[in-house]
């Protein structure tokens, strides 16, 4: 009904392939194993399963691009969904029905993620310690919680990836199509799955560590100034005409009973502050690390950071200049607002700037951070006192 098929990728997983194979037939034959260039007896056991439909090709290219090739395939073959397995046997064939119920109970495409139980004793530690990185960049990339972005059990919608283009082929790319599926609303969901990591002397793993998790700091390093720099900016710009979008800011956080209105208070002047350093390119990724580290309202930090949003930037720069008179005497930059003011305006007198926009960034922040804290003490009285 929901034109589902099963993609297998595998490279030099013969010994534990055909279970694999197996398993998953007891739920469907719509199974599409994609041989990226194995080397081993991989070619030869899959001539004894003869439903499956076989992509191969000589030269190893990574597991990235194998699922690149098994969901192009899978969408010219007409399904609608794939479920990916990893053919190391790590994955329960038993589980597919889990995400087919969860696909069920659904309104629109999602991709459905098969969160592993990661506590357990069996898991290895530079798996766990991947698990908890992964998780944490995704989470500042898209500002989605998800409890397992590493595995490789998932659901996919075909018709929406089918329209974007990728640009990994390792493991890195099970990153990618995450971040940048919820970039474009795509929904990330998740059902609880088993998992099963053979002893050490029998586990088989292509992972390098070394060279993959390299692939990957580069590419979360990629993807968090892509987010900082343009899809949260543009996130913001559409929230702000969203019918509530301002009420629901002001409910939720400034009105928030279980947050004590200090908080509220010091989040607006942290925000502000670091919306004006002079820090261009970087004042959001460090609001937030700081936001997180300092317990302060992440969402509050945020709204008050984007102060320094374009329209405002050669007021940010005027003032700026102004309050650094104070510091440079008789050697000040006089400028004025009706002069053409830009980023390049800054360069001749860079002292001056910085010594300003300090001075501005301080004393904007306790300025907005006091009026913060006495507008939300009257708003809460007055509301109070209707009630």
């Amino acid at each position: 009904m929901h034109r589902v098929c099963v993609i297998i990728p595998t490279y030099n997983n013969a010994k534990t392939l055909g279970n694999v194979i197996a398993d998953v037939s007891a739920f469907t034959n719509n199974i599409i194993v994609v041989n990226d260039g194995s080397t081993d007896e991989t070619k030869g056991m899959l001539a004894a399963f003869s439903f499956v439909h076989v992509i191969s090709y000589k030269k190893n290219m990574g597991k990235g691009w194998a699922l690149r090739k098994g969901l192009k395939e899978a969408t010219r073959l007409g399904y609608k969904y794939a479920i990916t397995i990893d053919s190391d046997g790590q994955h329960s064939a038993k589980d597919i029905p889990a995400f087919m119920d969860k696909l069920e109970a659904l309104n629109d495409d999602a991709i459905i993620i098969g969160a592993r139980n990661m506590s357990q004793s069996s898991v290895p530690g530079k798996s766990s310690f991947g698990h908890k990185f992964s998780n944490f960049w995704f989470k500042v990339e898209t500002g989605v919680a998800a409890p397992d972005t590493q595995s490789g059990y998932r659901l996919y919608p075909l018709l929406p990836l089918n329209k974007m283009k990728f640009i990994t082929r390792k493991y890195e790319f099970e990153i990618e199509v995450l971040v940048r599926s919820a970039w474009k609303g795509i929904k990330i969901e998740s059902v609880p799955v088993s998992v099963y990591y053979a002893p050490k002397e029998t586990r088989v793993s292509h992972f390098r560590p070394f060279k993959d998790f390299t692939r990957i700091s580069i590419l979360n390093t990629l993807l968090v100034f892509i987010a900082f720099l343009y899809i949260k900016p543009r996130d913001f710009f559409r929230n702000i005409f969203k019918k509530n979008f301002w009420a629901d800011i002001y409910n939720d956080h400034f009105l928030n009973p279980g947050e004590p209105d200090s908080i509220k208070a010091l989040s607006v002047a942290f925000g502000v502050f670091m919306g004006i350093i002079p820090i261009w390119g970087f004042q959001l990724v460090t609001a937030i690390f700081l936001a997180m580290l300092f317990r302060l309202n992440k969402v509050i930090v945020i709204m008050s950071a984007h102060i320094s949003i374009p329209p405002m930037i050669p007021l940010v720069i005027f003032l700026s200049y102004k309050a650094g008179n104070i510091w440079m005497n008789e050697n000040a930059v006089q400028i004025a607002l009706s002069k053409n003011i830009s980023l390049a305006t800054i360069s001749q007198n860079l002292q001056q700037y910085i010594l300003g926009s300090l001075t501005l960034a301080v004393t904007a922040a306790v300025i907005f951070g006091f009026a913060t804290f006495i507008a939300v003490k009257i708003f809460k009285r007055n509301r109070a006192a209707a009630l």
